[in-house]
């Protein structure tokens, strides 16, 4: 009789065992991903117009926003319906316009998107000039514009159609770069 209550007591050790470490392996609370830090504003703007000096004093650059949405993690600034000035050794400067911007490393970068335009008075080297483009990034510090995506240039009696573009908006050159078509019209 104590042969079968040992062998009871065995069986019955052996399973709340085996249920024990059955219950620790599946029900064990597993290693959790930290959910994604999301990038809190610490600062957002309305109604700014701000104008960049340069270190003579000089203005070189001017941007007017509705709504400006600083993010300190990355230092990246959101713009809402951007307008900026690019001042040059011209006198005329160059405006760009989009329906979004976001400013990366202060200033240093500036990406617009949807409805970009650039746009340039005539002066006495360039004649007045207007480019459209999806989106647009601009190193100001470096005057510099390029795209990679399809972009219309429009000069006097001139439409030209181009995959990307690089340009110098302290010189005025502009370089297409590739497929480029246009349509010379001469005035009359």
């Amino acid at each position: 009789m104590i042969y079968k209550y040992s062998i009871i007591s065995i069986i019955t050790m052996i399973i709340v065992g085996v249920t024990t470490s059955m219950a620790y392996f599946f029900y064990h609370p597993q290693n959790t991903i930290p959910a994604p830090t999301v990038e809190l504003a610490d600062a957002i703007m309305e109604n700014v117009s701000a104008l960049i000096m340069d270190k003579q004093g000089k203005p070189s650059m001017k941007i007017v926003s509705p709504k400006m949405i600083h993010f300190a993690l990355h230092d990246t600034t959101q713009l809402i319906e951007p307008e900026l000035t690019l001042y040059r050794k011209s006198p005329k400067p160059w405006y760009i316009k989009a329906k979004y911007a976001r400013a990366t490393e202060g200033i240093d970068n500036i990406n617009f998107s949807e409805n970009v335009t650039l746009h340039h008075a005539a002066d006495q080297n360039n004649p007045v000039t207007l480019i459209k483009t999806a989106t647009l990034t601009v190193q100001p510090n470096k005057q510099i514009a390029l795209t990679n995506d399809l972009i219309t240039l429009i000069q006097p009696g001139l439409t030209v159609k181009s995959t990307g573009m690089h340009a110098d908006m302290n010189t005025g050159d502009i370089k297409l770069l590739s497929s480029a078509r246009g349509e010379y019209v001469p005035s009359t």
